[in-house]
């Protein structure tokens, strides 16, 4: 695991993440603890959700982006994706209020092709209806997978050196990235995953490059605010070089 316990930490002097992501896993598990469905899982685990909204607002983190549905989720049981699928549609009716009046904007990224077409449009409404706020930013990553996102974007690249728009010389990792789903959100400082699995699951691959890794038992459904209290505490510890040496840190 990559956490510890440390001496008390002051949150109020802690510099926050501008972008926190979150494999938000344990639905599955949860429900089955409790004698339900793994839909009872999912449909428990929206409150988690908003808990996590509204800490990224109280803490002033811009960007929260949450994993909801994986290029491999496709897989699964066809009663649990279309359950999913359901759900997805009605919460994001449900929800559409409240982040409005919280000012939060909506962005999503991830093959949302491949969405049922009332899903689709309910997120292309949303994310209209929410692109000039300005309190936060939302990313859902919805049919998402880092190895698609990566294939597609060397794929635009090439195509676009084939017609001359681009020449290699340009070709770094800032050009790299403005052909990722992620172009506008910067990348991510703190990457969160419940239910005790200690793996990334393709998930924002290149954007996780220096990220700091938190992993916690606790199950998503479970999952609050003070939970994930403890991740920025865990956070506030790390020393973050990007490849420089403590002492270089330390040179003004």
């Amino acid at each position: 695991m990559f956490k510890k316990k440390e001496k008390e930490i002051d949150i109020t002097k802690t510099e926050m993440p501008r972008h926190v992501a979150i494999i938000m896993d344990g639905n599955g598990r949860w429900a089955k603890k409790k004698g339900m469905i793994r839909s009872f899982g999912h449909q428990s685990a929206i409150k988690s959700v908003r808990d996590s909204i509204e800490f990224c607002q109280d803490m002033k983190i811009p960007y929260l982006t949450l994993y909801a549905f994986s290029s491999e989720n496709w897989n699964r049981p066809t009663f649990e994706v279309n359950a999913l699928m359901s759900l997805l549609v009605n919460t994001i009716k449900k929800e559409t209020k409240t982040l409005i009046e919280k000012g939060v904007r909506i962005k999503v990224i991830g093959n949302i092709t491949k969405l049922p077409k009332d899903v689709y449009n309910e997120l292309e409404s949303l994310i209209r209806i929410t692109e000039n706020l300005q309190n936060g930013t939302l990313i859902l990553a919805l049919s998402y997978g880092a190895k698609e996102e990566i294939i597609e974007a060397t794929k635009k690249i090439a195509l676009d050196f084939a017609s001359n728009k681009i020449t290699e010389d340009q070709i770094n990792e800032d050009l790299f990235s403005s052909y990722l789903y992620t172009k506008d959100i910067p990348d991510v400082d703190l990457l969160i995953r419940t239910s005790g699995e200690c793996r990334i699951s393709n998930f924002l691959l290149w954007q996780i490059a220096y990220s700091e890794l938190y992993f916690t038992d606790v199950l998503w459904p479970d999952f609050n605010k003070g939970d994930f209290l403890e991740a920025i505490k865990y956070y506030a510890t790390r020393e973050r070089r990007f490849g420089k040496t403590s002492e270089q840190l330390k040179v003004k």
